[in-house]
């Protein structure tokens, strides 16, 4: 414990986090309790700690003060030096804040949330699946209302009316009820108000797995190659004015670029998550050892071995930027990883017939070459990446499959 100056504020950074994976607190020596929090978005806030109570055996409360910068650092070590007195008399000050800011609406209490704990602790798609749910879903239904005057049975409505969509239901309730377990635990809300996400029950989901068989495979692979030689056909409306200007029928054709291409490949020959491919940069590919070694996945960090298709696709890639799968802004100073395969996935199913195909699908087929060739699930669970071994046995039906000798020679070029 140090003495907490403006100018170590002002130092204070992402470097300060080495020892702590999460976030780190400098305490002063000057005031007892009071410190500035380091969290890992680089979010520095100055906060007072103390015990609701006396003896060792009372809860330990945490409040925060105030953003730095929002105000000055002698301003927060007064509001410190205050909420001290108030524990010297009895009072527990975060429980009054809490209480007083019950009275935020919702819309407020998701925006602190997405921002201070989600955003700052969740990995991006995560952060922006929680986004999409409550800026579709929810806000617009009770978004004005009180978040401490929310009720079981309002979202319980709101979950009825999502019933066609089942897991969008279940996941709206899962952020609600995350949300307001970090209200409490922030001392946001008061420990009475009910988590109005709990006692609800789910909807059961019926779990979507298709396995493509060996002929859907070579037209998938029939079409990815065409599209990237000669393009996919595509028609117009002859009735239109505009289509006297269209190109002739033979010449109406779109290609696909090297790299989409390249991408939709790989998650098949891989098993890897669809994230895991477009985030994938360079310097994580090992040819020589034959790896992907992913710094960071849905799952941690985790290696993917590569098969000689696999591999020849890499080879015949160009390096335009850091990411393997190059995206619009390739080889720039903001470079971004490609966002998604929406446009060339739907393309390539139309021109291979496949209806109802997912991305993921790709993935459970790759799975069920393993499945077929025996292998045995801990070893398909350690190939996909799976930490729970529940999330493998789906592949546990599947009897002896001609995938696996099909894959040997990759997808059809």
């Amino acid at each position: 414990m140090v003495q907490i100056t403006k100018r170590m504020v002002e130092s204070l950074g992402l470097a300060d986090l080495k020892r702590s994976d999460r976030e780190f607190i400098f305490w002063d020596d000057k005031v007892k309790g009071f410190g500035v929090r380091v969290q890992p978005s680089g979010a520095k806030t100055y906060v007072f700690q103390y015990r609701a109570g006396s003896g060792r055996t009372a809860p330990r409360r945490r409040m925060t003060l105030a953003r730095v910068g929002h105000i000055e650092l002698e301003d927060a070590r007064r509001l410190a030096e205050q909420a001290r007195g108030a524990v010297a008399h009895g009072r527990d000050p975060a429980m009054e804040k809490a209480e007083k800011n019950a009275a935020d609406t919702f819309r407020q209490l998701a925006e602190l949330f997405l921002a201070e704990h989600v955003e700052a602790k969740r990995k991006r798609a995560t952060a922006a699946h929680y986004r999409l749910i409550l800026e579709k879903h929810v806000l617009p239904q009770i978004g004005r209302h009180k978040a401490a005057a929310v009720t079981t049975s309002a979202l319980a409505r709101l979950h009825i009316k999502l019933s066609d969509t089942p897991y969008i239901a279940n996941r709206m309730l899962s952020v609600v009820g995350s949300m307001y377990a970090f209200a409490r635990k922030r001392h946001i809300i008061a420990p009475t108000v009910i988590n109005p996400a709990r006692g609800i029950d789910r909807y059961r989901e019926h779990r979507k797995e298709r396995f493509l068989s060996v002929a859907e495979i070579r037209r998938l692979a029939e079409a990815v190659r065409e599209a990237e030689t000669i393009g996919l056909p595509y028609g117009i409306d002859e009735t239109k004015p505009k289509a006297r200007n269209a190109p002739k029928p033979e010449n109406r054709r779109t290609k696909i670029g090297p790299h989409a291409c390249a991408a939709l490949r790989l998650l098949l020959l891989t098993g890897a998550r669809l994230r895991e491919i477009l985030d994938l940069e360079w310097a994580h590919v090992d040819m020589e050892r034959k790896l992907l070694l992913l710094p960071d996945s849905k799952t941690g960090q985790k290696a993917i071995i590569l098969n000689d298709p696999a591999v020849a696709t890499l080879k015949g890639l160009s390096r335009v930027g850091k990411y393997v799968i190059a995206g619009q802004s390739a080889g720039t100073k903001d470079e971004q990883p490609r966002a998604d395969l929406k446009a060339p996935w739907k393309a390539v199913c139309k021109r291979a017939g496949l209806k109802d195909l997912r991305i993921h699908d790709l993935r459970h087929t790759h799975a069920s070459f393993g499945a077929g060739a025996g292998l045995g699930l801990p070893i398909i669970g350690k190939l996909l990446g799976h930490t729970q071994s529940a999330t493998t046995q789906r592949y546990a039906h599947l009897d002896n499959n001609p995938l696996f000798r099909a894959s040997k020679g990759g997808l059809p070029r």
